[in-house]
């Protein structure tokens, strides 16, 4: 077993599951990136955004957080609107886009299969997402997209689920920190307007004035 620690660990092969779906796709896709995907962003950043997994043909091909998938295109986009991206498109990790003040993650890192990760798989990175949210300064904001990610990080600081109910724009204290609940950014979510536009916004509406 690799041994979990910091905030990330390229050669984490943890989960054994997920190590051999890895496998499996570099045998597929030889030119994709597919190891664990190591958050992107602002190191001092006081605005975390927490996504579930690295998809097949997204992060897991260019080895940055929602970059090159369905759901980074709003993502970024609307980064860029309220000034935390420098550009609204992430096209490859080595393009010029940088991010001020903010930084991506994932509860897993590695690509799950049909993009599900298991509870086991969830509670063995959570101490990466934990380590992580350690270096947060006091007062800063952790946007969860969706339920999974915030569960992660309710796990992740020692608290208890159930005094933190899952809901798109709630807004958790947890102490030093608050976290900020959205609906995944999904090609689902967005196609069936479980998740619009204007909604997406005022997520982040809401964390740069918490910010």
């Amino acid at each position: 077993m690799t041994s979990v620690t910091g905030v990330f660990n390229r050669d984490c092969r943890a989960c054994p599951r997920l190590a051999a779906f890895l496998d499996e796709v570099q045998e597929r896709y030889p030119d994709y990136y597919c190891r664990p995907v190591p958050p992107f962003g602002d190191s001092a950043a006081r605005l975390l955004i927490v996504g579930l997994a690295p998809g097949m043909h997204g992060a897991n091909r260019s080895g940055r957080p929602f970059t090159g998938d369905h759901a980074g295109i709003m993502l970024y986009e609307v980064l860029h609107q309220f000034g935390f991206a420098s550009h609204p498109e992430s096209v490859s990790a080595d393009d010029p886009l940088t991010l001020e003040n903010c930084r991506i993650t994932n509860a897993v890192k590695c690509l799950p299969p049909d993009n599900k990760p298991v509870g086991a798989e969830v509670n063995t990175c959570n101490a990466f997402l934990a380590n992580e949210l350690a270096t947060l300064e006091d007062g800063a904001v952790v946007i969860a997209l969706g339920g999974i990610a915030h569960k992660a990080i309710v796990r992740a600081l020692g608290l208890r689920q159930a005094d933190y109910k899952f809901g798109h724009e709630a807004l958790h204290d947890l102490g030093r920190i608050r976290m900020l609940d959205s609906y995944h950014c999904s090609r689902y979510n967005t196609n069936t307007g479980r998740l619009t536009r204007d909604m997406f916004e005022s997520v982040f509406r809401t964390a740069k004035s918490l910010l």
